[in-house]
């Protein structure tokens, strides 16, 4: 592939994250866009305080930047470059010389060092979230402007008599500051998550915390440790720092592309089922997608909802069994009893593989009336199942109304209220 051909693939490729952007994502890379001009417009003015530091620092924010990884959820990372800028932002001296750096240098840098390791990306066709780029600018422009007018004074407080311990205000100011920071990333990542999922704020606010805070958590510590032993070793610490930051960021790697993988070979095994012919072409797809949506509508939490869409996927797993297949795979138009024991035999598949007991209990309880409380997975699979089992891939209004008004008849015994209300609200929506 020529130059040429890959700078017309990364247009492609930008145009199109561009269009599907919502208005919140575009309204916080037009913030940061211009934080981001601010900062360099005032150091190109007044130029560079400490150039090697601020090269330095930008540098290992690029490397980390090149080497960012996308988490479970959707969630792209770079803790490598986000550590570095958390560090840049709260170095206080060097070599016992104060350091002096504005807050706009420290958005300079920062936003530097993104674009330096995002071109690599691009120059091969794969552009970065720039909403992901722009969250992590503004946090840490956020950081910067309330530490770096408190920089003056707390260095002068690290210069008392020997024997004072006088780094714990300093340390006092600069944890205080990160927690208010990092709650104001979750918040910002939950407001976007919540308006591309269309999902409630509460919720995407709960799996923020549960799903990123930890790991945000665990970079701002190591921003501040690189802030302080920058203070003892000078420019060294970057290196020595770096290694490890490096042997964690594989971690992750390998864990994210572990999920992937899963993921990939659970809907590969769902369709099994569709190659055999026992159910329509696309059928454990749209029913995983249903019920997701569902799920999300409801309120489940992420880790739930990973577990809805694996059973969701491999919930007619147990029609593998039948001699006789199902016209067109429709449970809803089986016999109770006959769908019941496709659960059961489907779950017995699912439990097989060691890891997957909770999944198992899902499915097999996927058919079992209102009465004999199944578990909210399963109640929501069988409304999905049923409203995909009558609709199909068809997007006729009138079908699909009819389709919900049937699965209404028995609403209250065989199909939960709730979950069918919630698939009313999806289904209006028309996106899933």
């Amino acid at each position: 592939m020529t130059t040429a051909e890959r700078v017309r693939r990364a247009d492609r490729a930008q145009a199109t994250v561009l269009r599907r952007l919502d208005s919140g994502q575009l309204l916080l890379i037009c913030a940061a866009g211009l934080v981001a001009v601010a900062g360099v417009a005032h150091t190109a003015a007044v130029g560079l305080d400490r150039p090697e530091i601020a090269i330095g620092f930008g540098a290992l924010i690029a490397v980390g930047e090149l080497a960012r990884l996308t988490m479970p959820g959707n969630r792209e990372v770079a803790p490598i470059g986000a550590a570095a800028a958390l560090g840049y932002t709260l170095l206080l001296d060097l070599s016992q010389n104060q350091l002096r750096h504005s807050a706009l240098q420290v958005v300079a840098v920062i936003a530097a060092g993104m674009i330096a390791g995002a071109l690599p990306h691009l120059a091969v066709g794969r552009p970065p979230r720039l909403d992901a780029m722009a969250r992590r600018l503004l946090t840490g422009a956020l950081l910067a402007f309330a530490f770096r007018p408190l920089a003056d004074p707390l260095y002068q407080l690290t210069k008392p008599p020997p024997g004072a311990h006088t780094w714990w205000p300093a340390l006092v100011v600069m944890v205080s500051l990160i927690t208010v920071t990092l709650l104001v990333d979750v918040l910002i990542a939950a407001l976007l998550r919540a308006e591309r999922l269309r999902t409630a704020f509460r919720v995407a606010v709960r799996d923020e915390i549960n799903m990123a805070f930890p790991l945000g958590a665990a970079v701002a510590a190591s921003g501040v440790l690189l802030a302080l032993a920058t203070h003892s070793m000078d420019l060294v610490a970057l290196l020595v720092f770096a290694a490890p930051l490096l042997v964690t960021q594989v971690a992750f790697r390998k864990y994210a592309g572990i999920r992937a993988t899963y993921l990939q070979t659970v809907r590969a095994l769902s369709r099994v089922t569709e190659v055999g012919g026992y159910v329509e072409p696309g059928h454990s797809r749209r029913v995983s997608r249903l019920a997701v949506a569902v799920g999300r509508e409801l309120g489940m939490a992420e880790p739930e909802l990973l577990e809805l869409e694996y059973a969701a996927l491999m919930h007619d797993i147990g029609q593998l069994s039948l001699r006789d297949p199902i016209p067109g795979g429709a449970t809803v138009l089986a016999d109770p009893e006959q769908a019941r024991r496709i659960a059961e035999l489907g779950a017995e598949v699912i439990r097989q593989t060691g890891v997957l007991d909770r999944v198992a209990e899902v499915v097999r309880r996927q058919c079992d009336e209102i009465a004999d409380d199944p578990p909210l997975s399963s109640r929501i699979i069988r409304v999905a199942n049923a409203y995909d089992d009558l609709v199909g891939p068809s997007t006729d209004r009138d079908r699909s109304g009819a389709a919900l008004e049937r699965i209404g008849l028995t609403a209250g015994s065989a199909y939960d209220a709730a979950a069918l209300d919630a698939l009313t609200r999806v289904v209006g929506r028309g996106r899933v």
